[in-house]
């Protein structure tokens, strides 16, 4: 196999209480990439169409990643990239993370899968460096992973894939304004009490069981963020109306999707979600804000080849 099309799913990082920690990938949103083998070494950039982003490998997150495959690869030749980007940078659902996730994936596909998931989401993060300063991984493992991910350490780095409910659907709402991660992340408090560190593990641990037992009201309950949402929804217009509304018309819970705009719901079944999604529609018309919302299974096979 010399060529290989990939869909890179979009992605929510966080999950509400797992800030850094845990994320999801979505199914009806993310990029398409072409990914093929050449004989000369080092990544090349031919085309991306969808976002005005760099083609210099160097400075793309998909060529930075690639970079650091090849480095651990005994691939003698290189490859070229080419990226439909659907995602819109900055729309805080894992724009970076599908390019960086998509390239290492396809790579290693073409190379007879030489490489783990867990070296993959290694490569992949360097992408995420370039991207937001900080080498995360909440998005780029779920994003080859699939379904719900947990970061259970940094270093050495550890990933546990966490079963999803086969009802769970998510809805998700893209205002059209920008939050730069990197902007979102240094407004953030360094210290926390104790207090909120209780809440928040209760949470995560919470959300994880209620993951493994599909109990779906536990997964609710769970869905709540004390220590980065109240400082970061302060940067997103409408935000507490748009969780509310949601919840009232059946949603199980929600939050801000990675470092935002991006606002997302948890449902059980898709009629709900779609409900939410009706809600959060009206919410954003009546603020006069232009917005793309999006309604989705979770996707539980990640990055998948299409061609």
């Amino acid at each position: 196999m010399e060529e290989i099309k990939v869909f890179c799913p979009a992605t929510i990082a966080n999950v509400s209480c797992g800030f850094d920690v845990l994320g999801l990938a979505l199914d009806s949103v993310g990029d398409e990439m072409i990914i093929r083998k050449t004989s000369e070494k080092g990544i090349t950039i031919t085309k991306i169409s969808g976002q005005e982003l760099p083609l210099e490998t160097t400075k793309n997150v998909s060529g930075v990643a690639g970079l650091a495959f090849l480095e651990k690869s005994d691939f003698d030749g290189g490859f070229e990239i080419e990226i439909d980007k659907r995602i819109k940078p900055g729309s805080g659902i894992g724009s970076s993370a599908a390019s960086s996730a998509g390239a290492v994936w396809a790579m290693n596909e073409l190379l007879g899968k030489p490489f783990s998931n867990l070296e993959l989401v290694q490569f992949a993060m360097q992408g995420e460096k370039l991207a937001s300063d900080v080498a995360h991984a909440d998005n780029v493992a779920p994003a080859i992973y699939g379904g719900f991910t947990l970061v259970r350490s940094y270093n050495p780095l550890d990933i546990v894939p966490i079963p999803t409910p086969n009802e769970l659907f998510a809805t998700v709402i893209h205002p059209q304004i920008e939050v730069k991660t990197s902007d979102s992340r240094k407004i953030l408090k360094t210290n926390i009490t104790l207090e909120k560190g209780i809440q928040q593990w209760g949470n995560v641990g919470g959300l994880i069981a209620g993951l493994f037992q599909n109990d779906y009201d536990l997964i609710g309950r769970s869905l709540q963020d004390h220590i980065v949402e109240p400082i970061r929804s302060i940067l997103i217009p409408g935000f507490d109306k748009i969780k509310a509304n949601a919840i009232h018309v059946g949603a199980l819970g929600g939050g801000i999707s990675g470092s935002g705009p991006s606002i997302f719901a948890l449902s059980k079944g898709e009629k709900i979600a779609q409900k939410v999604a009706e809600s959060m529609k009206e919410t954003y018309k009546n603020i006069g804000i232009e917005f793309d919302i999006h309604v989705s299974k979770v996707n539980t096979q990640g990055v998948k080849r299409i061609s």
